[in-house]
């Protein structure tokens, strides 16, 4: 059986491939059109996808499609008639986009999809919808490595559900509790993200990552005013201080008067005010979600969790629900924003819809394949394609290839790393990468500043040999998505001057923290990836060999790409993103360039034409 999984129309459009409950493709539209977060209708992934499984649209059984527009369109109606005459330019704005396009997108995708059939016919027939959050619990459950798991989906909203628990037992998976619009997790988040000077949908991260700069002075007023939290997760926001359901902007002047001032603009300077804030939100999302953790294992006495929804990739919580220990294991979809909810339609239509059985993972880690289902280039193709945009460069056997990379990361390169099978999601994980030595206490700040182009309090992540990963983290299982945080180890940590400990909000940025501190926090955390043999041989086997050089396990990665563009997709976009920023290293394949070998004149200049995000 041969299923497409579709999502698109919000943002991060995709197409996914699943054959016989297994995924053989997998990809988001905006690593094909260049365009960041791209919501169109993804042609070009759904044409991977096809080419990929060596098929065209006549072969499909069934296409999946991630949400039901019509009961999104009732949440649409119902909410402005509820808050009536409040709303009407909203209200105005989006019921022609409604009319024109969405409320008919059965049509629209058949239009669109017919191109890729062969005959052209039966494609209406093959249609099927699936819930939001039920997409985004089948991505989460059927790929996981438990025959049974409690199933928790939290995000901004589907249809009406923001956060949603479902029970998952071997092809079954079965809803039993939903919060309904506009109560949303997701959504206060976003709602911070706004107010502190962040693009909503993609500075979420952002927030996560300048929270522990700051302090949560502001948890107990978001608690006691903004929301009534109860003792099992669930919870309520009082809307006269948002603005999301039927205005323009995510927060209403009651939500300033809350927090002393309007939101600060995009930007202009961080202060420590923003710190605070962002530090309040985190601690009361992690609350959030310990309270419903801890509900649902004492309730269902089940000890495996699976997770999806934009809330999931918050790898700070997902970490202290895993040390909080009322479950044993969890399991977090890499792609748990809404690109994944084209691979969950297509689980959803297989195991559900056509009560197919679900698929063992006999002995891998996951269903999976290391989130590794993107396009992949022969060596060949790849010294076309450099040759072709003027890249000068030299080829190495496999074994010359690890040493010279080696040789860049110990010289304290950036290097750009482009392997193998694109990843799906929105982490690197060791395909499109930019790696760097964790022991240089110049890299962090080299790499946003002069590499990614963004701010300079930005974390990295380490990717660690999993057989290691306990001699430097805090962590005793395996997190090869890069979707867990957890603490440097005591033995590996620097201790503090008694000035260094009075130190403030950015300025605790430049204070080295451990031996790697590249990759560690100013909370002395760190978004860990365990790299394993069977799911990424040459990225583990760079890692091994600069273990073998220096003694370290570990190296610096961060995607591939420039602030405001999607990580690169082709050698293409990986010559231009090198060309473009400081890095002094690029290895494609078994190419490596030096950036003082590449002509001058192809240089691109980034710095002033990337997006704010």
């Amino acid at each position: 059986m041969r299923v497409l999984g579709i999502s698109a129309f919000y943002h991060d459009s995709a197409a996914a491939l699943l054959v016989d409950g297994k995924p053989v493709a997998a990809a988001q539209e905006e690593r094909f059109t260049r365009k960041k977060h791209d919501p169109g209708f993804p042609e070009n992934a759904i044409r991977y996808c096809l080419d990929e499984g060596g098929i065209d649209l006549d072969d499909v059984d069934h296409i999946a499609f991630f949400e039901k527009p019509l009961l999104k369109f009732e949440r649409l109606l119902e909410t402005y008639l509820a808050n009536a005459p409040a709303g009407y330019r909203s209200f105005k704005m989006a019921l022609p986009v409604w009319i024109k396009e969405k409320l008919f997108q059965k049509v629209g995708m058949v239009k669109s999809l017919t191109p890729l059939s062969r005959s052209g016919k039966g494609i209406e027939e093959k249609l099927l919808f699936a819930e939001h959050h039920q997409s985004h619990a089948a991505s989460a459950f059927f790929p996981s490595p438990f025959e049974e798991a409690v199933v928790l989906t939290l995000d901004g909203v589907g249809e009406w559900a923001t956060t949603s628990v479902a029970i998952g037992r071997g092809s079954t998976l079965e809803t039993v509790r939903e919060i309904h619009w506009p109560h949303s997790i997701g959504l206060l988040y976003s709602a911070f993200t706004y107010y502190t000077g962040f693009k909503v949908n993609s500075g979420e991260y952002k927030v996560m990552g300048l929270a522990p700069y700051g302090v949560p002075k502001y948890a107990d007023r978001i608690l006691n005013t903004l929301m009534d939290l109860k003792e099992d997760g669930s919870f309520w926001l009082d809307q006269k201080y948002f603005n999301y359901a039927t205005g323009l902007t995510m927060t209403s002047r009651a939500f300033d008067d809350v927090f002393g001032g309007p939101p600060r603009k995009s930007e202009t300077p961080l202060t420590q005010r923003e710190m605070d804030l962002a530090a309040s939100v985190q601690a009361v999302t992690e609350e959030v979600m310990l309270r419903i953790t801890r509900d649902l294992a004492k309730t269902y006495g089940i000890s495996n969790l699976c997770m999806a929804g934009g809330v999931a990739l918050n790898c700070v919580a997902n970490g202290k629900i895993l040390r909080d220990g009322h479950f044993k294991r969890i399991w977090v979809q890499p792609a748990a924003g809404d690109a994944g909810g084209a691979l969950g339609a297509a689980y959803a239509a297989h195991s559900i819809h056509a009560k197919k059985p679900r698929v063992a993972t006999n002995g891998a880690l996951d269903g999976m394949h290391g989130a590794y289902l993107g396009p992949a280039y022969t060596q060949a193709d790849i010294e076309q394609r450099l040759k072709k945009a003027g890249a000068k460069f030299k080829t190495y056997d496999d074994a010359g290839l690890l040493e010279r990379t080696v040789d860049a990361l110990e010289a304290g390169h950036a290097v750009g790393w482009f392997q193998g099978r694109m990843e799906f999601g929105p982490r690197a994980l060791g395909a499109r990468s930019i790696l760097g030595d964790p022991r240089n206490p110049e890299m962090q700040r080299n790499l946003n500043l002069k590499i990614k182009y963004r701010e300079s309090f930005r974390p990295f992540a380490p990717s660690v040999l999993a057989e290691d990963v306990s001699n430097y983290f805090d962590l005793d299982s395996e997190s090869p998505y890069m979707l867990l945080v957890a603490d440097v180890v005591e033995g590996r940590r620097r201790s503090m001057t008694e000035d260094e400990t009075k130190l403030f909000g950015i300025d605790k940025l430049n204070v080295p923290r451990s031996d790697i501190p590249a990759v560690t926090h100013v909370d002395y955390s760190a978004r860990v990836q365990t790299v394993h043999k069977e799911t990424n041989p040459r990225y583990h086997a760079l890692i091994s060999a600069f273990k073998a050089r220096t003694g370290c396990p570990v190296v610096v990665n961060t995607s591939f790409n420039v602030r405001g563009e999607p990580i690169v997709g082709t050698p293409e976009d990986a010559f231009r993103c090198f060309m473009g920023c400081e890095m002094e290293t690029l290895v494609v394949g078994n190419c490596v360039l030096d950036k003082s070998e590449q002509d001058p004149s192809l240089r691109v200049d980034y710095k002033d034409k990337f997006e704010l995000d």
